[in-house]
């Protein structure tokens, strides 16, 4: 009797489904059937524009700093739409030039009081030899804010890192994370507001053997050890000339020279590069600004007092 009753209740939801999926696929076809009504012509603008979050005109919020400046007009959006589109063009304000060598003291470093913003003269008195510990020395060619504030992160990790090791860094340590900062920076060079080319000095006193260490950098981060001088930024190319020939054609090798006579080859390559490159400062004999020169050796850093070098300036330049 249960099995009669059950095959009762079978029968009857088995009609019911197959009832109710007859009449669905009536009211589908009939649904197909029927013509589909067009999208009012004034509707068109609306489904052709992209969703409200793409729409950079209604939400500014993937932007970052240059593109905020292109849009107030004062970054181009292209080379060959500045002229036209009537953009302001941005000029960073930018340091340069700087230049090192390895002496018989150690390592000198020295660069021009000059920062500029395009052709015009903003501070004739930046510092460009920044001391990073006891015995670090970064040179900054390029955008000053942003190469001081990689010579703060330098230093705060350098200082970091002697506290919690008791021990100084390692000179490829100190190496790379300069080559890291340069690399993270590498998005704004492109975007053409930040771009620094420095130069990294420092003295060895862990090996058997210390000595000079010099270092060079390209914008990417790529670093080059070289074994007897750097020069880098507008002016270099005049500096470099001169290293050059007062490391091969001069009275005597730049490694073997003295502290005085190593100030003298700084300064007699700052003031011809100042004659070729109004971006480089030199020395200013009617104001009295002379470059800033350090010296870095197994003892620590050196800075050389404004009156030492007018008085060398005086006696071999002038």
């Amino acid at each position: 009797m249960g099995t009669e009753r059950g095959r009762g209740w079978g029968a009857a939801f088995s009609g019911y489904f197959q009832t109710g999926h007859e009449g669905s696929s009536k009211e589908n076809a009939k649904s197909r059937s029927e013509p589909i009504e067009a999208i009012p012509s004034t509707d068109r603008s609306v489904m052709d524009k992209p969703p409200l979050a793409l729409d950079q005109n209604f939400s500014r919020t993937s932007e970052d700093f240059p593109e905020i400046l292109r849009r107030r007009g004062l970054l181009p959006v292209a080379p060959d739409l500045n002229a036209s589109a009537g953009h302001r063009e941005y000029v960073p304000t930018e340091s340069t030039t700087i230049l090192a060598f390895k002496f018989a003291g150690g390592v000198m470093v020295a660069g021009d009081r000059r920062a500029t913003s395009g052709n015009t003269v903003v501070y004739d008195r930046a510092d460009k030899v920044l001391e990073i510990d006891r015995h670090s020395i970064m040179a900054i060619a390029g955008v000053p804010a942003t190469a001081w504030e990689m010579a703060r992160v330098l230093e705060h990790s350098f200082q970091y890192f002697r506290r919690t090791q008791l021990q100084e860094m390692s000179v490829d340590g100190k190496v790379r994370a300069l080559s890291k900062l340069l690399r993270d920076n590498f998005g704004f060079v492109m975007q053409g507001v930040g771009v620094v080319v420095p130069i990294f000095a420092t003295y060895d006193n862990r090996n058997s053997e210390p000595g000079a260490r010099l270092y060079f950098y390209d914008a990417m981060g790529a670093q080059f050890e070289v074994t007897d001088y750097a020069a880098t930024g507008s002016g270099s190319p005049a500096v470099r000339g001169i290293l050059y020939y007062e490391n091969n054609w001069g009275s005597k090798p730049l490694q073997k020279r003295s502290e005085e006579e190593g100030v003298t080859v700084a300064l007699r390559a700052l003031d011809t590069a100042a004659e070729a490159d109004t971006a480089t400062g030199g020395v200013d004999r009617a104001e009295k600004i002379f470059p800033l020169i350090k010296v870095v050796s197994g003892d620590g850093i050196t800075t050389l007092s404004e009156e030492r070098i007018a008085d060398i300036f005086t006696r071999t330049v002038a």
